[in-house]
């Protein structure tokens, strides 16, 4: 039978900051590879023999990266919007209620987390086929990873006896991040670090779910039964959905069920929670560093240094992190990179904007990179995808000057519709309503300069939108 994937990926990340932020976080970044983390978890499992093309389950902020993200891959996944944040448990559950309305509940759920790293995926595979086994002998499956080191980030679990499938396990019990005397010991006799990644069938979960959490299951089973369409979008029922509990699979049925099993994944795997993390899978020069980007080194060792912007030049560092983007830059011990965590908390509570958003915005249509900011005047770089549309709008406060670099912009004013191309320019009056569309096959790219009193993202008002944002 074939595996359905669901991809959670609605999560936010800051212990990747800068480089990750609220706005975009790190699943949809290209950490590792050519290719985003949640690319790459789409690329191992490729719809055919195997697999159906895949469910993700993410929410409203992030829904058109995930469909962008997808799309160029070539992938027409199913997106399920989640209302509100409820952990993964009612997510979990919401998207194998899906699966077995349309499949069936004996259909097989590969459920996986879109910001972990796996660096062999035919491994993975490998591993996902045992799984599959075992969970059509009536278990929810977990991927163990044998540690190679007595990690506290990481929870770990028990081997218990071996099931009538090679390779597979009950799981005797789960374990929480431990202290490092208890990591040691859990290493020392063989347990699994839990990868967070689960193989079982739609109808199990559901079944365990109400079993030990009642509320869950009702609520976000009656939160697909009440979904609704929204231009290609699955939302679930809002109220229904909120109703649940928010709580991990791992509290709500996986510490509690009889049915849980383990198999070792012999693949690499991290879960990238942490810069230290991503320099321990990254490929180090003959100095033990680690370097990404426009990065210059002179007798550094065990450096781990990433620029996703300007040229970094350093001298002389030893065991330090430096992470720089176009508008912020981390520099660190590595040994202290769990503490990125409490510096973005403390940017936030200083207002600091760099703490959600990069310079770069992303939209549904495109994005926008503020290049200059002075008193009464902006200046930004706006990218328009192909079929891209921006809101009807007007504002109250700026004028704009548009100035098409490359390709070719439809423009929309209230008595004519008329194109813009290469090297012409267009002026929009302050309270003028427009809209600005790219009718082309490639991206259209315009500098627009903003006037006025007041220049926030708040002056638009919207009076047609294609994507039903207010």
């Amino acid at each position: 039978m074939k595996i359905v994937p669901v991809v959670l990926a609605g999560g936010t990340g800051t212990r990747l900051w800068p480089l990750s932020r609220n706005a975009l976080p790190k699943q949809f970044i290209a950490l590792t590879s050519e290719f985003t983390l949640f690319q790459d978890t789409l690329l191992r499992t490729p719809p055919g023999a195997d697999f159906h093309e895949p469910v993700i389950v993410t929410n409203d902020d992030y829904r058109f990266y995930a469909q962008r993200q997808a799309a160029r891959l070539g992938l027409k996944p199913t997106i399920i919007l989640e209302p509100a944040r409820r952990d993964s448990a009612p997510a979990l559950v919401a998207a194998a209620a899906y699966v077995a309305r349309r499949y069936g509940p004996d259909t097989p759920v590969l459920a996986l987390a879109s910001d972990h790293v796996v660096l062999e995926p035919e491994k993975f595979r490998e591993a996902v086929a045992v799984a599959a086994d075992a969970a059509a002998l009536g278990y929810i499956v977990t991927f163990g990873i044998a540690p190679d080191s007595p990690r506290t980030s990481y929870g770990y679990i028990k081997l218990g006896e071996p099931l009538g499938v090679a390779g597979a396990y009950a799981v005797d019990s789960f374990v929480e991040k431990p202290n490092a005397e208890a990591a040691q010991r859990y290493l020392d006799l063989g347990y699994l670090w839990n990868s967070g990644n689960f193989l079982f069938p739609a109808g199990l979960l559901m079944s365990e779910a109400a079993a030990f959490e009642p509320e869950i299951a009702a609520n976000a089973a009656a939160a697909v039964e009440l979904a609704s369409e929204d231009i290609g979008f699955i939302r679930l029922d809002a109220a229904a959905f909120q109703a649940a509990p928010a709580k991990s699979i791992d509290f709500a049925v996986l510490e509690h069920t009889e049915k849980a099993a383990v198999v070792r994944g012999e693949f690499t795997w991290s879960d990238v929670g942490s810069w230290d993390a991503v320099q321990e899978i990254g490929a180090t020069d003959g100095n033990g560093n680690v370097v990404k980007g426009a990065v210059v080194l002179q007798d550094c060792k065990d450096a781990h240094v990433r620029s996703d912007g300007p040229l970094v030049a350093c001298i002389g560092l030893e065991g330090v992190s430096v992470v720089a983007t176009d508008d912020a830059v981390l520099v660190m011990p590595s040994d202290r990179s769990q503490d990125v965590k409490g510096l973005v908390s403390a940017l936030k509570k200083s207002n600091r904007p760099e703490a959600d958003e990069h310079l770069t915005v992303h939209r549904p249509w495109g994005t926008y990179e503020t290049v200059c900011r002075g008193d009464r005047f902006q200046v930004k770089k706006i990218v328009v995808e192909p079929a891209g549309v921006l809101s009807l709008q007007r504002h109250h406060h700026r004028a704009e000057h548009w100035i098409v670099v490359r390709g070719t912009a439809e423009v929309t004013l209230p008595e004519r519709q008329f194109t813009v191309h290469e090297n012409e320019s267009i002026y929009i009056p302050m309270g003028q309503v427009h809209r600005l569309a790219n009718p082309g096959r490639i991206p259209l790219e315009l500098i627009e300069v903003q006037t006025g009193s007041y220049l926030g993202e708040d002056d638009i008002v919207r009076l047609e939108d294609a994507y039903h944002r207010v």
